[in-house]
């Protein structure tokens, strides 16, 4: 029988510690000497095994991904996000063509409402030994209305979001353009915690390989709608087209405005 849950180790979870909303508690990813079993590092980016693998059937890694604790993406030097894209789609891609995994999980959490433990700004990749992680994602959950196209990237906000009810989207299809799936990734972080909602203090990445095509899905978070919790079906809100516009005004307009005369 195909197997459709994972299993969660609840003691294991138990002892992972807190440093989101407990703050005085002191952070993991800030005691650089005390990391273990590392996979690889480039400078402040460090790979490692994930000390509190609470999936089981499953490989758990963590990417930590600056040296500074109170650090964000949205705000991160923009070579640096470029040099940690690289340094995580790597070890993805390697992991999923190592045919070791039914598939490979590449996701980030941020913000109390994400599901997620630790303040210190991390991502992670997990390869799932025996379930398809992709099974219930498709393309269409990941195109929508165009925010801005460039070279091989686009920037969208989904029309048909997975959960709802804004979700944005890059999509990259030549990975020599890294760096404009960098600055529209950053973009759409900048704007779910400054410019989206008063109350907006979280969102999930979750990366997708599909078609040869690499894919990102910002979803910002908030207590998550009942309808889908009770019957699994999204919901787009009516005001999608504003936000594209907003965007569009606050991050490509003026920019566009200040590019010098050829």
């Amino acid at each position: 029988m195909k197997q459709s849950h994972l299993i969660f180790n609840s003691s294991i979870a138990g002892q992972k510690p807190e440093t989101i909303i407990n703050r005085q508690h002191p952070c993991p990813f800030c005691d650089i000497k005390s990391l273990t079993d590392i996979l690889d590092q480039d400078g402040p980016i460090i790979w490692l095994k994930n000390k509190f693998p609470v999936l089981q059937e499953a490989f758990q890694t963590v990417i930590i991904e600056t040296d500074e604790c109170l650090s964000e993406l949205s705000i991160y030097p923009i070579e640096h996000l470029q040099r940690l894209l690289s340094f995580g789609i790597k070890h993805w891609l390697n992991m999923i063509n190592s045919k070791e995994y039914e598939s490979v999980m590449f996701f980030k959490n941020h913000g109390p409402m994400s599901g997620g433990s630790l303040r210190h700004p991390h991502m992670q990749i997990v390869g799932l030994k025996n379930i398809n992680a992709y099974e219930r994602v498709s393309r269409d959950q990941l195109e929508g209305l165009i925010i801005e196209e460039r070279n091989s990237v686009q920037f969208n906000l989904s029309t048909k979001p997975r959960i709802g009810f804004f979700e944005f989207n890059v999509i990259l299809s030549e990975l020599k353009d890294l760096s404009i799936f960098a600055q529209y990734l950053q973009m759409a972080a900048h704007y779910v915690l400054n410019h989206f909602h008063r109350s907006c203090t979280s969102y999930n990445l979750f990366f997708y390989y599909m078609d040869g095509d690499i894919m990102v899905k910002l979803i910002p978070r908030f207590a998550t709608s009942p309808i889908f919790i009770g019957y699994g079906i999204p919901q787009v809100s009516n005001k999608v087209s504003d936000h594209v516009q907003r965007v569009q005004e606050l991050y490509l307009t003026q920019n566009k405005q200040e590019e010098p005369a050829e």
